[in-house]
């Protein structure tokens, strides 16, 4: 069994973060396990077929992808991910937000063209989509150290070491290694699907466990065109409704790519759960269909995204909640066994942006930042 001096659980952004972080450092002995079969995490992309695209090889020339989780960022409020992006060579462009919007306030009275409004500072968004900055990281790691496929079901703190045990699709478990843990999944997620052994102790697990996993019960819609028909109308793409099924919508075309739009799924997890996806699709394009006009009927493609379903994502704690939390937890053990070997890296354990993609990118770097020195 080789020994790592880090062991990093989980391929999101945070993890491969912290990995480029450690590369750039010199550090190369670390391994990366990742549940999924694809990098990325909640940054998650679908091509303009529909279909999603897996982030497991570098695709920086794929342009035309539209982005299932997390869309926006905010140079001006987060310049640490800025200096990344420019960094990495990524491009990056505003939120389209030219002209009018719509509201939709019942079935009774007919959707309403209202005047736009713009948000200052504006949101801004990556050629690609999110998935081109897992793509540049992926394409500065040595891929020999990440490895897919492997969902972490317990960690044991033995005297010098942590030993963790990865399972495969055909239920056989690998031991791994390490001096240090880098946990770089949802806090919730962590405490609910790894067994701990000593157990934490009990106020960090339960506070854990209290912590919203972002993106876990949420949805999403996204319908790809040829062209932005709505921007003809004089539309901006962006519409609220209260009648759904989608709440909020906004214009989630590529440039040099397709037109798209997109709307977060107002009704709650436990409920859409109950629903087929063939029943809530005709029900999204009938949506469009009144908001935005009958060119809406005819996608190229559409998929629905539904985070609340997905078990490397939201545990059954998340269908009930908004995805909100009051109080970032604690990202290490202070004393006790588990001190000194375990760091939570996970955008949610940001101080600043917690749940957010910066929350992601300052959450790696203080937990590298505050490794202990390798044993001798």
């Amino acid at each position: 069994m080789q020994t790592y001096r880090i062991a990093i659980v989980g391929g999101g952004l945070s993890g491969l973060y912290a990995a480029y972080l450690l590369e750039q450092q010199g550090i190369t002995n670390y391994v990366l396990l990742e549940a999924r079969d694809s990098l990325g995490g909640r940054i998650a992309s679908a091509s303009a077929s529909g279909h999603p695209a897996p982030g497991m090889a570098p695709a920086v020339d794929d342009i035309d992808r539209f982005d299932l989780g997390p869309t926006w960022f905010w140079p001006g409020f987060q310049p640490q991910l800025d200096r990344l992006v420019h960094d990495l060579g990524l491009e990056c462009f505003g939120q389209y937000e030219q002209g009018d919007m719509v509201v939709e306030h019942s079935s009774s009275v007919p959707p309403m063209r209202r005047r736009g409004f713009k948000n200052l500072p504006s949101s801004m968004r990556l050629v690609g989509g999110m998935g081109a900055l897992i793509d540049v990281l992926l394409s500065r790691l040595d891929s020999t150290r990440i490895i897919t496929g492997q969902p972490v079901r317990r960690l044991r703190c033995t005297d010098h070491h942590v030993e963790l045990d990865s399972e495969d699709a055909f239920g056989h478990i690998t031991t791994w290694c390490a001096e240090h843990v880098l946990l770089a999944l949802p806090p919730r997620l962590a405490e609910d699907s790894i067994e701990f052994t000593p157990a934490l102790p009990q106020a960090l697990a339960l506070q854990w466990r209290a912590t919203a996993t972002w993106m876990a019960p949420h949805a999403k819609y996204i319908a790809i065109y040829d062209s932005p028909f709505w921007r003809e109308q004089g539309l901006s793409g962006e519409a609220r409704s209260m009648l759904g099924p989608l709440g909020e919508i906004h214009d989630a075309s590529m440039p040099g790519g397709s037109a798209a739009l997109f709307g977060f799924f107002g009704m709650p997890a436990r409920f859409r759960k109950n629903v087929p996806e063939d029943e809530l699709l005709p029900l999204c394009r009938t949506q469009f269909m009144r908001m935005f006009g009958p060119q809406a009927a005819t996608p190229k493609a559409e998929i629905i995204k539904d985070w609340a379903l997905d078990p490397y994502t939201a545990t059954v704690a998340d269908l009930d909640g908004a995805g909100h939390y009051a109080e970032v937890p604690a990202a290490t053990v202070t004393s006790g066994p588990w001190s000194s070997r375990l760091t939570g890296i996970a955008s949610e354990w940001s101080r600043q942006f917690p749940g957010y993609v910066a929350g992601a990118i300052e959450a790696a770097s203080l937990g590298v930042q505050a490794l202990p020195k390798p044993s001798s």
